[in-house]
């Protein structure tokens, strides 16, 4: 593959270029990446409300989304095996379809005011088996479909990036009045002629009812 760039011919093209330039890891950093979980990291999958997943279809083209619910939604089914519930969506199915592709997946599990993340790297399958994902209802309704994850690498990732950005630090959150409504995105998108505050206020009455959620 050859490796150019628009805007740059500076570019690094080898591993050998890259450990010149950054270095090696250390020891101990190396030893802390397991094929399971264990009574500490298990920690992190019961207490994460979020979970970013990571997955890329046949050609390689990735592919990041969030999956959020009560913690603990992730369900441990043994130390090398993790079920994650697929709740409604917007049926783009981009997580789904790369899957069916491609079965490597990976996990960033974040615990709310703890800077340190857990990451889990493996391979999932799509399962609908009524009795695994029986115990993963939530509000009377059980998924109709669930990531089987086999872990094959398991390891917690120290606190430099949370800490950097102050993720966690209430005086750095920013006014929700700064922010692009998702009307607004898709004003931007469409063009004047698109209702935005329409589109705003439909979505929040939508998601008042908890319509779509479970």
């Amino acid at each position: 593959m050859t490796i150019t760039h628009r805007l740059t011919d500076q570019l690094l093209r080898s591993e050998a270029e890259l450990r010149a330039l950054i270095g090696e890891p250390l020891p101990l950093t190396c030893a802390k990446i397991t094929d399971r979980l264990n009574a500490a990291t298990r920690v992190f999958v019961e207490r994460a409300p979020l979970v970013c997943v990571a997955t890329s279809d046949a050609e390689g083209r990735c592919d990041l989304s969030p999956r959020g619910d009560p913690a603990g939604f992730v369900r441990i089914l043994d130390d090398r095996t993790l079920l994650l519930p697929e709740r409604p969506g917007n049926r783009i199915a981009d997580t789904l379809r790369n899957l069916l592709q491609n079965p490597q997946i990976g996990l960033l599990f974040i615990v709310p005011g703890w800077t340190d993340t857990f990451r889990v790297n493996g391979r999932a399958l799509l399962t609908t088996d009524a009795a695994l994902l029986a115990p993963s209802a939530v509000e009377g309704k059980a998924p109709q479909l669930g990531l089987l994850v086999d872990i094959e690498e398991a390891y917690t990732q120290c606190s430099k990036a949370l800490l950097r950005s102050h993720l966690w630090d209430p005086a750095r959150h920013t006014d929700p009045a700064a922010m692009p409504t998702g009307g607004a995105v898709f004003r931007a998108i469409q063009g004047e002629g698109f209702d935005a505050e329409r589109y705003d206020r439909e979505r929040a009455e939508r998601y008042r009812r908890r319509e779509g959620f479970y």
